[in-house]
């Protein structure tokens, strides 16, 4: 997992698809953007733009996917986000059709502020779109990253 401030999203330029993220997440208009998926390399690279209401703790649900990275993005609002890895959670059962997998367990919490991003690798469980506080409205961006390798189960 990596967590750090959108101004410093560059340094993490390695791979072709990380590349292709994170041009995308340059774009001036990012908060301007409609709601839904905008193809970055067909199946390969896109972007989900979000917005929603953030959930009270009881409504969160641990997830992780073996396909596809995460490169989560808080545009306007505030969220908290749980991190964890598999070892130590119940595992479910795999979905390929939407690459999840709900888990139970306990993990890590951080507070993402608008800016801030946290990359998530295939098989690092995660819980999204928790409330810092009272439930209130969150602007994201998640890009997705098919992965050549699938995670370890």
């Amino acid at each position: 997992m990596i967590a750090d401030s959108l101004a410093n999203l560059h340094r993490y330029e390695a791979d072709k698809r990380l590349t292709q993220a994170i041009a995308f997440l340059e774009r001036p208009d990012l908060k301007t953007l409609a709601d839904g998926r905008y193809e970055i390399d067909g199946d390969a690279v896109y972007a989900l733009v979000q917005r929603y209401t953030s959930k009270p703790p009881d409504r969160g649900r641990w997830e992780a996917h073996q396909r596809y990275a995460d490169v989560q993005v808080v545009l306007e609002g505030t969220e908290r986000i749980g991190y964890g890895q598999m070892t130590g959670f119940a595992r479910g059962t795999y979905d390929p059709a939407t690459d999840t997998e709900f888990l139970t367990g306990d993990g890590g919490f951080m507070q993402l502020a608008p800016g801030d991003f946290v990359v998530l690798w295939p098989g690092e469980v995660h819980m999204p779109g928790m409330a810092a506080g009272a439930p209130a409205p969150v602007t994201k961006i998640v890009v997705k990253i098919r992965m050549d390798r699938t995670a370890a189960r």
